[in-house]
């Protein structure tokens, strides 16, 4: 993909929080809220600044990292509850290990300035600018990758059903035994320590599952500038959702598509004349809803109007939350629809998570699986797409050259700086392959 295949677009991401967008980080821009509010927050934080100052320890969990940096204002109004939405766990059974750029920490100066210069405070963390596909979606920036490899290399559709680490062999779902001598696998952790008897480690690794609801709405989009946005409040299921249409014109079918109303914004049937196809414009939404056992979703089977038909009832509840939150209005013509259910959502940086992991990735390794990505390293601060593709690089590298895993060992360095050490060369000789470059 070249320079003319991609939008650059700058982040506009908001909170939703007591019927007003709050710009983000929330903790930078409390000048927002309410005179109340405001006061039990910049309290907070000055009260989290002398704590701070005086622990004599290091936070235990989460939840005493945002007391001790944010102050218990922020920390009730917004961080407490947001962060439980999505991860669907507690924050005082989360680590703080995790952070580094992740969450956005508070310049207590600059918080009290901006509230006493009515001051936003927007831009902040490593995607302040960031590019998207103008066609395809983010799946077309991997299939373009996947055309730099040779074909005969590449399989898809075939599930890995077991692996044997004793032998080196993978058995694929069609029966089919495929022998190795080093394997990177990106198979969630949890499965592959299940499969290969080490269920003590398995049930050490907590995650969440997340439901991805689409919807497609026809007319001029009222949200033009807003990219991600983030909804704390318990008025809707979702915690998060992305105005995909803003990001590249072809997210939606032209306006001169003719399509019919499935159903409308409240979920009910649409009139008669709205039900027959009709063109654009056309604008998009996707939110993202966690389940856990600590947080259960309604996944039962409802019947929205017009011929939108059965969906699970969080189908429902989203647009009844999009209705809430202001993000559409209850006439609101709904085009388009879908929903996917993602059983490893969120790898949870749990307290007993980073014990497991010493365990288990150097065991793995030792028997010839590089256990890499999302899921398969289990390490939500480097599980970004860029992330991944470098600890499948690094994982290589590791096999041929003996390198370190800089992404795995290291997220902090990584993470804090732009990489400019490795970069991919189209054609070169194989003489000039080094531990820094990828071919």
């Amino acid at each position: 993909m070249g320079k003319g295949a991609w939008n650059t677009l700058q982040r506009a991401s908001y909170v939703w929080i007591k019927n007003r967008w709050v710009a983000y980080p929330f903790q930078n821009n409390i000048a927002a809220l309410d005179k109340e509010d405001q006061v039990a927050c910049l309290t907070g934080l000055v009260e989290a600044r002398v704590a701070s100052a005086t622990a004599a320890t290091r936070p235990a969990n989460f939840d005493e990292w945002i007391l001790r940096s944010q102050g218990s204002g922020i920390a009730d109004l917004f961080m407490r509850p947001y962060n439980f939405k999505v991860w669907a766990v507690p924050t005082t059974e989360m680590q703080c290990e995790w952070l580094g750029e992740r969450v956005a920490t508070v310049d207590v100066a600059r918080a009290i300035s901006n509230v006493i210069h009515n001051r936003e405070d927007a831009g902040w963390g490593p995607n302040a600018v960031f590019r998207f596909p103008k066609q395809g979606g983010t799946g077309a920036i991997w299939k373009a990758v996947a055309q730099l490899l040779p074909a005969n290399k590449q399989r898809y559709d075939t599930t890995v059903t077991a692996i044997d680490k004793l032998s080196k062999r993978i058995t694929l779902s069609t029966g089919e035994a495929i022998q190795y001598d080093a394997l990177i696998s990106t198979i969630p952790l949890d499965t592959t320590l299940t499969w290969l008897g080490k269920q003590q480690w398995a049930q050490q690794l907590q995650h969440s599952s997340c439901h991805i609801i689409g919807v497609g709405i026809r007319g001029k989009c009222p949200h033009p500038t807003k990219c991600w946005l983030y909804f704390p409040e318990d008025n809707c299921p979702f915690y998060r959702t992305t105005v995909f249409s803003n990001y590249a014109a072809a997210n939606c079918p032209s306006a001169s598509a003719m399509l019919p109303t499935l159903c409308m914004a409240d979920g009910g049937a649409p009139p008669v004349d709205a039900a027959q196809p009709a063109a654009g414009p056309y604008w998009s939404l996707m939110f993202e809803v966690s389940e856990s056992q600590c947080k259960p979703v309604n996944q039962e089977l409802v019947t929205l109007g017009g011929t939108a038909g059965p969906w699970p009832a969080v189908v429902r509840d989203t647009l009844s939350g999009a209705i809430s939150t202001q993000l559409m209005q209850p006439g609101d013509q709904v085009v388009s629809l879908y929903y996917r259910r993602l059983e490893h959502g969120y790898p949870t940086p749990s307290l007993c998570r980073d014990a497991a992991l010493r365990e288990a990735l150097p065991w793995l390794q030792q028997h010839s699986i590089w256990s890499r990505g999302r899921f398969g390293s289990w390490k939500y601060e480097v599980s970004n797409q860029d992330h991944s593709l470098l600890l499948g690089v690094e994982a290589v590298d590791n096999i041929l050259f003996g390198t370190t895993e800089l992404t795995l060992q290291h997220p902090d360095i990584v993470n804090g700086r732009k990489n400019t050490s490795l970069n991919y060369t189209a054609a070169c000789r194989p003489s000039s392959v080094t531990s820094n470059e990828v071919h």
